[in-house]
């Protein structure tokens, strides 16, 4: 697979393997690249065509993810050399097939969706049969595309937008779009066109956003005079997104990008992909999902419209056993619920619950009979309770869902770890992220040396017993 490090490509590898086929993944940079039992890793250019055919040797099925919109102007003439050398590496190394993904589109076309189909035609030239798949918008937490989306209606209750808002297009669930490149190892070579069930406008898909996320309608004027040229200037001013290939990306709205051949994919392919709406919940599920199995590894900061903040208090070596567990921690973590007090600062917790109040929160004390994963404790869930881990959510915060976990680091120097998430929900949830932040700084160090001092308590008790 070229292009494995990118957003499709990080989701279609687990999915190739849980389909029980062996990967090849050809990286040109292999740093950040998570490393899975049935996926061999090939450090090459795609440039270099001999490096490439060594790597598809014995391959049946090569995977062609590779765009070079992020290198700026010229990438038309990159994407068509990129692909030239992969089809001839192809051709050399005896693969049966190339699936590609491409861009969906029929006339006038922009410079990214003109060179997104020139390279399904360049890939087929050495004679080796391509199945191109043509999507518009990938709606999935990560997909540039889907990016704008969001932080254009989380931020901004009313816009400015150019005639490009009724654009018509059909956007493509990313667990459709996945299930739709599975499939496409078997069926037979050609064009296919795919998205969701139903088409829309960015302006409706906006609006489709912010009915899932529960935010009233954005008030969206159109005007005449902004050229998609100023409106990427303007999204770069509003979005934290890639202005490289979020400028290309817009230029591209402009065009109809819709499914017209929709019982010929149908008939070739087993998926029924989902509705907009439907697709727009889906990534939002897969998202909260995704946040609470990577808590402890998420990066400080923002990240796919999720805030993060990390601490840790460092353990001396008489807290840690010979086995690394830390005595006490799993005790004290076991005695959370029913006091403000088990999460340090009080007071503080006292105001935020009083603030929430005046949002039509009701966040109350309580203590379930144990302390496991789905229970209620307090106004959190518990979403994972291991020995020595325990991650909370809660879902219905005024201002988004928010995840607090804690944990003792895997490996030495020994700390506990105390992580907080919270995917902001429009404006009021962004204004309180950044109006509380210096609290948050403040707060969180607090707490993670609260929650050190308590483990330490637990182990002396243990001890006496």
């Amino acid at each position: 697979m070229a292009g494995a490090k990118g957003f499709v490509g990080t989701n279609l590898v687990p999915a190739l393997v849980s389909g029980g086929f062996d990967v090849h993944a050809l990286l040109r940079d292999a740093s950040g690249f998570h490393e899975r039992d049935h996926v061999g890793v090939h450090v090459t250019d795609v440039s270099d065509t001999a490096q490439v055919a060594e790597a598809l040797e014995g391959c049946a099925v090569a995977y062609y993810l590779v765009h070079a919109m992020a290198g700026g102007d010229g990438f038309a003439d990159r994407d068509r050399q990129l692909a030239r050398s992969f089809a001839e590496a192809a051709a050399s190394a005896g693969v049966g097939r190339i699936v590609y993904l491409g861009g969906l589109g029929h006339e006038d076309l922009s410079t990214h969706l003109s060179s997104r189909q020139e390279v399904g035609k360049v890939l087929g030239s050495t004679g080796v049969p391509v199945v191109e798949l043509r999507a518009a918008v990938v709606l999935g937490a990560g997909s540039i595309s889907f990016e704008m989306i969001r932080y254009l209606t989380e931020r901004l209750p009313m816009m400015v937008c150019p005639r490009w808002v009724n654009t018509p297009t059909q956007p493509i669930a990313l667990a459709d779009l996945l299930e739709y490149l599975l499939e496409s190892a078997d069926v037979t070579p050609g064009v296919y066109e795919v998205g969701c069930t139903d088409a829309t406008t960015y302006r409706q898909m906006m609006d489709t956003y912010a009915r899932v996320r529960g935010l009233r309608p954005r008030l969206v004027v159109k005007v005449p005079v902004l050229t998609p040229a100023l409106s990427a200037h303007w999204v770069d001013l509003v979005t934290p997104v890639d202005a490289t290939v979020s400028h290309a990306l817009i230029e591209s709205l402009t065009n109809e990008v819709t499914v017209r051949t929709r019982a010929r994919t149908d008939a070739a392919f087993t998926v029924r992909p989902l509705s907009v709406e439907a697709a727009i919940r889906a990534a939002l599920d897969a998202q909260a999902d995704w946040v609470t199995a990577t808590l402890f590894a998420r990066r400080h900061g923002l990240d796919e419209g999720v805030y993060t903040d990390r601490s840790r208090a460092l353990l001396r070596a008489e807290d840690v056993a010979p086995d690394g567990t830390v005595p006490g921690f799993a005790d004290d973590l076991d005695d959370i619920g029913g006091r403000l007090s088990w999460y340090g600062l009080p007071f503080a917790w006292l105001l935020r619950i009083t603030l929430g109040h005046l949002f039509g929160e009701d966040m109350r004390l309580g203590r379930p009979a144990e302390i496991a994963t789905g229970a209620q404790v307090d106004w959190w869930t518990i979403v994972v309770r291991e020995p020595e881990a325990l991650v909370l959510r809660s879902y219905d915060w005024f201002c988004g869902e928010a995840w607090l976990g804690f944990r003792v680091s895997p490996t030495a120097p020994y700390a506990i770890e105390q992580v907080g998430s919270l995917r902001t929900k429009g404006v009021i949830g962004m204004a309180y992220w950044w109006l509380l932040w210096p609290v948050h700084q403040f707060a969180f160090r607090a707490m993670v040396r609260h929650r050190r001092a308590r483990t330490r308590r637990s182990a002396r008790r243990l001890r006496r017993r």
